[in-house]
C-alpha cells in the first residue's frame, strides 16, 4: 500500500471514530452540538477579554428556558485529539500551543503568558477543542439531517499556521477538510457574517477550487489583513461602520444571491454560516449598528435560502461582546424554530 493509501485510510478511520457518536442519535434530539465545558473560567483572566466566556453556557441556559433544549437532546462533543487536529493544523502551529506566551498573544489576554502551560491547555485551550470538535460535529450533522447549530466554535482568525483574535483552533477550515478528505463534500460555501474580517479560513482556501466564500465585514476594524482577500473564490462585502438594519440586511441578501449564483450549476454541497453577533448595535468590537431584530432576520435569511435550495447548513455563534448576545442568538434560534427552519431529529 503505498503512504498516500495508508494516509488516506488513517485520516477515514480518524473521521469514522469522530462521527460514530452520530450513528446511535436518539429520536427527538436536536442537532445542535453543545457541553457544559465550553465556558471559559480561568482564575478571573478570562475577563480581561471582551469576550464574555459565559456566552455559550447562556445561550444554552436560554434555550433550555425556551423550551427547546436540555442537556438530554443535545449531543455533547468529545475533546478532539492531537492527532485530528494536525489534519487541518500545522504540527509546527500545534506545537507552538505549548509556550503561553504564545497562547496569551493569540488570546489577547497577556497574563496567560505568565501561567504553566499544563493550567493553559486544561482551563483554556481544552474548551476552545471541545469548541473544535463540535463544530467538525456538526458538519457532519448537518449533512446527515440537512441543518446543525454548534453553540461555540466560529474562530475564524485562526488559519493551519497562526491564530489570533482569540482564535486558536481552525475549526471552520477543520470541519470542511474533514468532510472534503473523506469523501463526503466536493465543494462548499462559508457565509461568514461576523463583524470582522474572517481572514483565518481565507487564507486557509487561498487557491482553492471547492471552497467559495461571501465575507460581510466592517472594514475598519481588525484584522485588516490583505492578503487573505486575494482568496481565489471569496466575495467581500465591505461595510461602512455602524451600518444600520436596512441596509445591512439589503446587502446580504443581494451578496448570497450573488455568491450562490457565482457557484454555478454544481450548487454547494454544504453551507458553514459563521453567525457573529458582534454587528449588534453598541458591541465594544464590532462598530456596527443591527439591532437583535435585524440580527433574527439576517439569520432566518440565511436558513431559508438553504433551505429553499436544500442545502445542509451548519451555524457557528463566533464574535459577540456583549453579555446581550447570548439572548439575542437564543431568540434567534427559537425564532428559526417557530418558523419551521429548524425541528428535531
Amino acid at each position: 500500500m503505498s503512504n498516500f493509501s495508508i494516509e488516506r485510510s488513517k485520516m477515514a478511520s480518524q473521521c469514522e471514530q469522530m462521527f460514530e457518536q452520530l450513528t446511535t442519535l436518539k429520536p427527538n434530539t436536536w442537532p445542535v452540538l453543545y457541553s457544559s465545558e465550553y465556558n471559559i473560567t480561568f482564575c478571573g483572566m478570562e475577563k480581561l477579554h471582551p469576550m464574555d466566556s459565559s456566552k455559550w453556557g447562556n445561550t444554552f441556559a436560554f434555550l433550555q428556558a425556551g423550551g427547546m433544549l436540555s442537556p438530554e437532546n443535545v449531543v455533547t462533543p468529545p475533546e478532539i485529539s492531537r492527532e485530528q487536529l494536525i489534519e487541518f493544523h500545522t504540527e509546527r502551529y500545534i506545537n507552538s500551543l505549548r509556550w503561553s506566551a504564545n497562547v496569551a498573544r493569540i488570546t489577547e489576554v497577556p497574563p496567560v503568558a505568565c501561567v504553566p502551560n499544563f493550567l493553559v491547555q486544561r482551563n483554556l485551550l481544552r474548551r476552545l477543542r471541545l469548541q473544535t470538535s463540535g463544530t467538525i460535529l456538526a458538519a457532519k450533522l448537518a449533512l446527515d439531517h440537512g441543518w446543525s447549530i454548534n453553540l461555540g466554535g466560529g474562530f475564524h482568525h485562526c488559519s493551519s499556521d497562526a491564530g489570533g483574535g482569540f482564535c486558536a483552533y481552525a475549526d471552520i477550515s477543520g470541519a470542511l477538510k474533514t468532510l472534503h478528505r473523506a469523501e463526503l463534500i466536493s465543494k462548499a460555501l462559508i457565509i461568514d457574517l461576523d463583524a470582522h474580517q474572517g481572514n483565518g479560513h481565507e487564507r486557509d482556501f487561498l487557491d482553492c477550487d471547492w471552497v467559495h466564500t461571501l465575507d460581510v465585514y466592517n472594514h475598519r476594524i481588525y484584522p485588516f489583513d490583505q492578503k487573505a482577500l486575494k482568496m481565489k473564490n471569496l466575495m467581500a462585502v465591505q461595510l461602512h461602520p455602524y451600518t444600520e438594519d436596512g441596509p445591512y440586511l439589503k446587502k446580504v441578501s443581494e451578496s448570497l444571491d450573488r455568491i450562490l449564483a457565482k457557484c454555478g450549476d454544481s450548487k454547494p454541497n454544504i453551507i458553514a454560516y459563521n453567525a457573529g453577533t458582534d454587528c449588534l448595535m453598541e458591541d465594544p468590537l464590532g462598530a456596527l449598528n443591527v439591532s437583535p431584530q435585524g440580527i433574527m432576520q439576517r439569520d432566518e435569511l440565511v436558513f431559508r435560502k438553504a433551505k429553499e435550495l436544500n442545502i445542509p447548513i451548519f451555524m457557528v455563534l463566533s464574535g459577540g461582546y456583549l453579555t446581550e448576545a447570548a439572548k439575542v442568538v437564543a431568540d434567534s434560534i427559537l425564532n428559526l424554530r417557530e418558523k419551521g427552519l429548524i425541528s428535531a431529529i
